[in-house]
């Protein structure tokens, strides 16, 4: 009895304070369990908890909010104002800060930092992201990035048994690990950081998260499954948790769970969205869930993520907005080779967004028409398709956008070559082609998004495959399928070129799992009907 009367006791003082217990690992929100005591009193604890719970699931606007709120009611509080300069920064989506925010951001650390009542630990923090704004006009974001990395590591090596400092090390580490080495050394040393810590903090939503994106890579990508799998655990109404988990199940080639995740993911991101202006979650979701759909051969419904993407008011500025307009239509052509209606793409649609601040994303519709132009005998649409990415290339360049320059040199070689194919030197177009395949191939996806609008590597296959070089072609798919598992594609050419090297086995085998991959294709494809007719072969 008296053992139960304990367990009572202990049960009562557990649920005494509502969503945001104090426990062994931490102090407990509506969006997990996070470790960060501040000395700005119980009352103002409790909404920074929330606001650093949202930080870590990258729900920064709503983050700012509650930070803001903190500084509003509690302006001695320096660890606020750590988080509204926290909030500016988005190490993982390519995107540096506005002028502006950089601004509000530096202001913010000053503010934290002239308040007399800091203790070690906060001056510590504060030191840290104060290290991301310094000199920010005579920077460069890679720079900053840096900054902000070696920043956490000081933090954590002073408290090696913070989780925070170290889960901040960890998304540093992400943010600045090299998009050229195929090992992901960096990715490798932040996971099994994240894995310790995420063992002893199982309810942390950082270590969720920054887990899949350290395991977001074709390596290491079957790591993160049970992790992607829990996630909603801790967060089940907030729209970045309910998507982070298809980053792997797209490097899987999972696609239902793909889909199914985004569905929730946009249903959650329409509800936090207001009337005019629509959350940056909602097509990023999208985004995700076209290129799912379109993987399992579900036109019809990729064509309805399509029309859902249209019928918004507004959308968020951000990159990864602008990179889900543009990817979602061209996906919806160019994956089902339509190639007519990728060359007749609207550029820069819709017209109210600021597309001017983005020319990586807007690259992509200038790749998608050209590609399309090519193979479809419009040669006017791809020379200036060409010329754009070229103009595009040269602008990222001097920005120092070396990754979406790097991508725009690509796409531009790939158009390139189908326009020499188109012109009979297929010599030239071949050669134009593998050097479009290497560049891209040397280059991981950006966290942004799903997977190449369409690999370089897949359609140097169609162009081996067209031009009568089965074996070469198969080799080429299967290298893409390396990267991209179960991609509808580059599942179709891989058959259709072992059928045609006279490798029977391997061509059943690839039929078979296209087939598989796609068992309620809805749309008109020929590649789906040919796998059918092949399978239906004794």
């Amino acid at each position: 009895m008296r053992i139960l009367l304990v367990m009572a006791i202990v049960w009562c003082m557990a649920i005494a304070i509502p969503g945001h217990e104090v426990t062994a690992q931490g102090h407990s929100t509506k969006h997990g369990t996070v470790n960060l005591k501040t000395s700005c009193g119980e009352q103002a604890q409790k909404r920074f908890d929330e606001g650093l719970a949202l930080m870590h699931h990258m729900m920064y606007e709503e983050a700012a909010q509650e930070f803001t709120a903190v500084a509003e009611a509690a302006p001695d509080c320096s660890m606020a104002q750590w988080g509204i300069a926290m909030s500016y920064i988005h190490p993982l989506w390519g995107e540096r800060p506005t002028d502006e925010n950089l601004a509000k951001g530096q202001a913010a650390v000053e503010n934290a930092l002239q308040l007399s009542n800091l203790t070690e630990k906060e001056k510590a923090y504060i030191e840290a992201v104060a290290r991301f704004y310094e000199d920010w006009e005579n920077t460069s974001y890679a720079d900053q990035l840096k900054a902000f990395e070696e920043g956490y590591k000081k933090v954590h090596e002073a408290y090696p048994d913070e989780v925070e400092a170290a889960a901040f090390y960890a998304l540093g580490q992400l943010g600045t690990a090299p998009k050229t080495d195929k090992t992901f050394a960096t990715q490798k040393e932040a996971g099994a950081l994240l894995e310790q810590l995420h063992a002893k903090n199982p309810d942390h939503p950082g270590l969720f998260h920054y887990i899949i994106h350290a395991y977001d890579n074709p390596l290491l990508a079957t790591k993160a499954v049970k992790v992607s799998r829990e996630y909603e655990r801790i967060a089940p109404d907030v729209p970045h948790a309910l998507h982070m988990p298809s980053h792997i199940f797209v490097r899987l080639g999972q696609w239902t769970d793909a889909v199914d995740w985004n569905i929730r993911s946009a249903d959650a991101a329409l509800r936090m969205s207001s009337k005019d202006m629509v959350s940056m979650h909602y097509p990023h979701a999208l985004d995700y869930m076209a290129y799912g759909y379109l993987q399992q051969g579900r036109d019809k419904k990729a064509k309805e993520v399509v029309d859902k993407m249209k019928n918004v008011p507004g959308y968020t500025p951000t990159f990864a907005t602008a990179y889900a307009l543009a990817a979602i239509p061209a996906r919806q052509a160019l994956e089902r080779g339509k190639w007519a209606e990728a060359a007749n793409l609207p550029v820069r649609y819709p017209e109210n967004f600021t597309w001017y601040k983005y020319p990586g994303a807007e690259a992509i519709t200038h790749f998608a028409k050209g590609i399309g132009g090519a193979r479809s005998g419009n040669t006017t649409v791809a020379e200036d398709a060409i010329a754009a990415l070229h103009k595009l290339q040269t602008q990222l360049s001097s920005s120092g956008d070396t990754y979406w320059a790097a991508q725009a040199e690509a796409q531009q070689l790939s158009v390139q070559a189908w326009l020499e194919y188109h012109r009979g030197d297929k010599n030239k177009a071949l050669a134009m082609m593998r050097e479009a395949a290497d560049k891209e191939d040397a280059l991981d996806k950006h966290p942004v998004t799903p997977g190449a609008v369409l690999p370089a590597r897949e359609l140097l296959g169609d162009m081996l495959l067209l031009s009568k070089k089965p074996a070469e072609a198969l080799l080429a798919y299967e290298a893409s399928l390396k990267v991209s598992p179960k991609r509808y594609n580059s599942l179709y050419g891989a058959a259709l070129a072992a059928e045609k090297a006279k490798d029977k086995e391997k061509a059943r085998a690839y039929y078979m799992e296209l087939l598989k991959t796609a068992p309620e294709a809805d749309g008109d494809r020929e590649s789906w009907a040919q796998a059918k007719k092949f399978a239906s072969r004794k």
